[in-house]
């Protein structure tokens, strides 16, 4: 009886098993943005209800499994509005929803990605990684904002000195001055000189809806000084839904980060208003290295009708920050009792921390823009950008007959014969002060501010066209640009006052206080007038672009010093700048495609090499910059595989180049160089919770020739004219072979886990030119030993509530590897006599975000 029992409660067993498998059914889709049709990779698909969810493929896939009836499917993806969708599952029947498309939670994002030329997978000729707001979430923690693309083809990101933003970057080889940055649509590289710094955008972070890296030409219309390459970043907007978050992070040394985020959402009116903010401070990782940030970001949207939108866009960071300015010798850091933390450049004034020169940096960068959106017909559109940029800032200097006093040697890392110390090795400013109070003719060390600020305004409008399957698009750029440099007195250090002979308007006897200019004071203004047009051809096959775009550079130098008030101001001059591109992409099927691009840049000089040395003469051998590139690439995608390779050669000749040693600078024209490389990029998603990539490049960046320069000293008097022995030397402080791997999986529901493994090698120390002057210095810098890291992070959604919260946990450097991230090449060319910064060590962070 018992065995007949057994059996039958078997059979029932299996009927239920038998249909609980008969009552599922499988939905398949597609998940999509709305506005450009691309796939959405690694979106979310969730039972609601259920723990039952699955993440689209690398082609935008999915396939999920829900019980029988009638189930409520919810897509979500990090930058776009969720959407539900209810379906009637039938035992036995499949469901395939088609294309599933996402809104941008965003309003008119779509419009700032045409004005930025976002580039777009299997279409964009060009070699291109993208970076998603999830990511920089997940992985930058208390990292510099550029080093989140580290792990991205052929760039080289290190935070230099240690202090808060003064990360740098360098792609194929190039520095940002050859690097173009559009921030929605606006170029800010320094228009002076061709630089970015990253402390004026230390918030944008926080406020990135998406960033892109387009290597070599790049996509953009515009006249770029882009040779390396284009870092497109697009902020966040006005949010489409009414919500917020607030975000409280804390990490190592006293690392702590607030931002909150307000939006009224898309109203009934048309109007909509978002609000971001947030406060960054901490005491930095190096030694005497604390910093204290704010960051702001304000969007105002107006919907007219349907064919017009406005839009006002403010954000900025004002910020200051302590700095670690001198290099030192390995065995120096070895020997120091701080080890590799050490800083030299501070001591202690009334029991604070107080930085030397070139160690103290404050600066404000706010930029507003109003957009105009206008839908003209279906074919056509005009879109145009007002904006302007008033910044304020500068950093500390030391200045005087005994400026020594303050000082560190910038040759060797070590003190002057007569700086002053105290017997613990810090600058001793109250010895200084002492010295200046006796002092029979005032102050002989005193404390300025380097002032380096601006006023910037500029438009940019640009109207599109498709005719039949051409679409055309053609606009003007034009910009103002005026410099203000300047050394101001701050402090007198114990001195009733100073005397300073620089100004030759000023009587040297005339004594100077507090906020009166010493050293130099002169403007440099910039009018930049460009014309581009662009032709696309798009079709499932083929796409191709060409692009030619011109540009006006006209330059005036005023100086208020060397010069009587009838001299002061220089003439205009002018230097016309072009860009001719072009590019061809062909999908042979849904999985290979092929691309090449190449173009031709005449690249006018920048305002320092425009003028000889540091005066208003103008520099007759200033000349244009000539580039010529070459690129090919292949790519591979399936549903679970996306794979490309590419080869590039640029040649780049009459290069002028401005480097800066402490307080000297070189003024270096006509140098010549070949950068040409190989890059792999692969994403592998063998499941739909694993995500695994890696990436491979190497180049070959040389220096071509050998050329003279000029040096000038921080009084901007010139030391002289030298020969420079630069053939064959590798390009420095930029790893020309590096590769990457990163594997992140979902090992719980909402819990995930990352690993990313960092590899640098081939990396040379930078040249100096004033130790290449012999035939004895016609060798290669030295090459710093290659580097490993390893970085996890951990990130976790859950609920509070109703509130949807994150929490975020990183650990970088997570063995603590010794490694140097930036070196100078010494006397011997070899690692004895080479200055370096190591990079960090174990850092970490954790932060909480919570959504309402």
């Amino acid at each position: 009886m018992m065995k007949i029992l057994k059996t039958k409660i078997l059979i029932v067993a299996l009927m239920f098993i038998s249909f609980a498998s008969f009552s599922q059914t499988k939905v398949k889709g597609v998940l999509t943005d709305a506005s450009t049709n691309e796939p959405l990779i690694g979106a979310s698909v969730v039972v609601e209800g259920t723990t039952i969810g699955t993440a689209s493929a690398l082609d935008g896939s999915f396939s999920i499994t829900v019980p029988s009836g009638e189930q409520k499917l919810i897509f979500s993806y990090v930058g776009y509005i969720e959407k539900t969708k209810t379906v009637s599952a039938t035992s036995g029947q499949d469901i395939d929803l088609g294309n599933v498309a996402l809104d941008a939670d965003a309003i008119g994002l779509e419009e700032v990605r045409i004005i930025s030329s976002f580039a777009k997978d299997r279409e964009t000729p060009v070699a291109v990684s993208t970076i998603k707001p999830e990511l920089i979430q997940e992985k930058l923690g208390t990292q510099e904002y550029p080093e989140i693309l580290k792990s991205t083809p052929s760039v080289y990101a290190t935070k230099q000195g240690g202090g808060f933003g003064d990360s740098r970057i360098y792609l194929r080889g190039f520095d940002s001055n050859n690097i173009g940055v559009l921030i929605n649509g606006v170029p800010v590289n320094d228009m002076e000189s061709g630089k970015v710094y990253w402390s004026n955008w230390a918030g944008l972070s926080d406020v990135t809806a998406s960033m892109q890296v387009q290597r070599g030409l790049g996509a953009s219309k515009l006249a770029l000084s882009s040779v390396g390459g284009t870092i497109n970043i697009i902020t966040q907007s006005t949010e489409a839904e009414k919500g917020g978050s607030v975000y409280y992070g804390i990490g190592n040394d006293g690392y702590r980060k607030q931002n909150l985020t307000l939006s009224t959402g898309l109203m009934d009116n048309g109007w909509a208003i978002t609000f971001a903010g947030g406060r960054t401070y901490g005491d930095g990782y190096i030694q005497a290295t604390n910093f204290e940030g704010w960051s702001y970001f304000g969007n105002i949207s107006k919907i007219i009708n349907e064919n017009h939108r406005i839009s006002l866009t403010a954000f900025g960071a004002p910020q200051w920050h302590n700095q670690r300015s001198n290099q030192h010798y390995i065995q120096d850091y070895r020997e120091h009792p701080e080890g590799l933390k050490w800083n030299s450049d501070f001591g202690y004034r009334n029991g604070e921390i107080y930085n030397t020169g070139y160690a103290y940096n404050y600066y404000h960068k706010p930029q507003i823009s109003l957009n105009h959106y206008w839908t003209i017909n279906e074919n056509s559109n005009l879109s145009t950008a007002v904006y302007a940029s008033i910044s304020d800032g500068g950093g500390r200097r030391v200045y005087g007959p005994n400026s020594n006093w303050l000082g560190i040697d910038r040759y060797t890392g070590r003190p002057y014969d007569d700086t002053k110390l105290t017997p613990e090795g810090y600058l001793d400013y109250d010895a200084v002060i002492q010295e200046n109070e006796n002092a029979v003719n005032g102050s002989t060390a005193i404390i300025a501010n380097g002032i380096n600020s601006h006023d910037w305004y500029g438009v940019l409008s640009s109207y599109t066209n498709q005719l039949g399957d051409i679409k055309i698009t053609g606009g003007f750029d034009g910009r103002y640009y005026k410099g203000y440099h300047a050394y101001q007195i701050e402090d007198l250090l114990g001195g009733k006052y100073f005397l300073n002979s620089s100004n030759i308007n000023r009587d040297p006897g005339t004594p100077l206080y507090k906020g009166d200019y010493v050293n130099y004071y002169n403007l440099g203004e910039v009018l930049w007038a460009g014309l581009f047009v662009q032709g696309e051809y798009v079709k499932d096959e083929y796409s191709a672009f060409i692009s030619l775009s011109g540009a006006n550079n006209s330059y005036r130098r005023t100086d208020y010093f060397q010069y009587t008030p009838e001299e002061q101001v220089s003439d205009w001059i002018g230097f016309w700048s072009y860009n001719a591109k072009g590019g061809i992409n062909y999908n042979i099927d849904e999985n290979h495609n092929v691309f090449a691009n190449g173009g031709y840049v005449s690249r006018a000089p920048y305002f320092r090499n425009a003028f000889l040395g540091y005066t208003n003469d103008f520099n007759e051998d200033a000349k244009n910059e000539t580039i010529i590139t070459f690129e090919l690439g292949y790519g591979f995608s399936t549903s679970f595989i996306n794979a490309k390779i590419n080869f590039y050669r640029t040649e780049w000749k009459d290069k002028g180049l401005v480097k800066s040693f402490g307080d000297y600078t070189a003024n270096i024209p006509g140098i010549n160089a070949l950068h040409q490389g190989v890059e792999v990029e692969v994403a592998y998603r063998p499941i739909n919770k694993l995500d695994i990539k890696g990436m491979f490049s190497y180049g070959d960046w040389v220096w071509s020739n050998d050329v003279d320069f000029e040096l000038y000293d921080q009084n901007q008097v010139l030391q002289g004219t030298y020969n420079a022995y630069l053939e064959g030397v590798h390009v420095g402080n930029s790893a020309q072979i590096t590769s990457a791997l990163s594997v992140n999986y979902e090992i719980l529901p909402k819990l995930k886990v990352g690993a990313d493994f960092n590899y640098y090698g081939k990396n040379f120390a930078d040249f100096n030119p004033e130790n290449r002057t012999t035939e004895e210095d016609k060798v290669d810098a030295w090459q710093m030993p290659d580097a490993y890291l390893f970085d996890v992070n951990l990130s976790y959604k859950f609920k509070v509530g109703d509130f949807n919260t994150t929490l975020y946990a990183n650990l970088n450097n997570a063995f603590d590897t010794e490694y140097i991230a930036d070196a100078t090449d010494g006397d011997y060319h070899n690692v004895h006599s080479a200055l370096v910064w190591y990079g960090f060590g174990r850092t970490w962070s954790t932060g909480l975000k919570v959504n309402f």
